[in-house]
């Protein structure tokens, strides 16, 4: 079996001590693709520096994080439009609309958001979209700026069926990590509902471990244990799961 990883912050320092034994582990396990969103201009070296020292593992994005909206968010998106210029990326990602957060930079947010969203429209790219709080202010942008270009997935999905509904209508995959797995989540009753022609798995590691390993520190190895999960909400084989959610990834990404 292969998995691919959809959503992992692996360069963060929550790893600087061990990150060669967890990269080992998810070899082990079967994780053949790291997918690498990005968060801002701090976190561009470590992961552009680990995307490159296993090329063939590792797939970097390129994008700033709602929550790293703020009064300077036009140097934030300078930096990362030079580095648009600079070398290939497979994704802008992670971006989106929190308001869980901060509501004061909402506007900020939001034009950050679109901008973004033109360079993935422009360089033939999928998005990859954070959502907390905001599935509305999200899904207003995303109809304004629909086109037949516009595609990617809503990461760590945990909506309704009615709005997974609204996703997949506008083209998107929906992203399923550990919280799938939680048992008051009601998440598994909606990703019972979901085709699996429209799911990617991810961890979102160091956050989110899946049960059994809640109120750990997550890592990519551990995308077994949601794998596992929706082969059993789907009643189909895990080694199922692991070929349908590859080959959307390899269909999203371009790998």
């Amino acid at each position: 079996m292969m998995f691919v990883d959809t959503h992992s912050h692996i360069y963060s320092e929550e790893f600087s001590s061990d990150r060669d034994e967890v990269i080992a582990r998810a070899l082990k396990s079967g994780v053949n693709k790291i997918i690498l969103p990005n968060i801002d201009s701090s976190t561009l070296k470590p992961m552009l520096d680990l995307a490159g020292s296993q090329p063939d593992l590792f797939i970097p994005l390129l994008g700033l994080h709602p929550t790293s909206v703020k009064e300077d968010f036009r140097k934030e998106l300078e930096i990362m439009e030079y580095w648009l210029s600079k070398r290939k990326f497979s994704g802008i990602g992670e971006i989106g609309i929190d308001l869980y957060w901060d509501k004061n930079f909402i506007r900020e947010q939001i034009e950050a958001f679109r901008i973004q969203i033109g360079w993935a429209k422009k360089g033939g790219m999928p998005i990859v979209i954070h959502v907390r709080d905001s599935f509305q202010e999200v899904i207003e942008v995303l109809l304004e700026e629909r086109d037949d270009s516009l595609r990617g997935v809503f990461h760590s999905f945990t909506g309704t069926a009615e709005q997974a509904a609204q996703v997949i209508d506008l083209g998107f995959m929906i992203g399923v990590g550990g919280i799938v797995t939680f048992k008051n989540s009601g998440l598994d009753t909606v990703i019972q509902q979901i085709s699996m022609q429209h799911i990617l798995l991810e961890t979102d590691s160091p956050w989110l471990a899946p049960v059994p390993h809640r109120g750990r520190r997550n890592e990519c190895a551990y995308i077994t244990a949601v794998a596992t999960k929706i082969a059993s909400l789907h009643q189909i084989p895990i080694e199922e799961v692991a070929r349908i959610t590859t080959q959307n990834a390899q269909q999203l990404f371009g790998f």
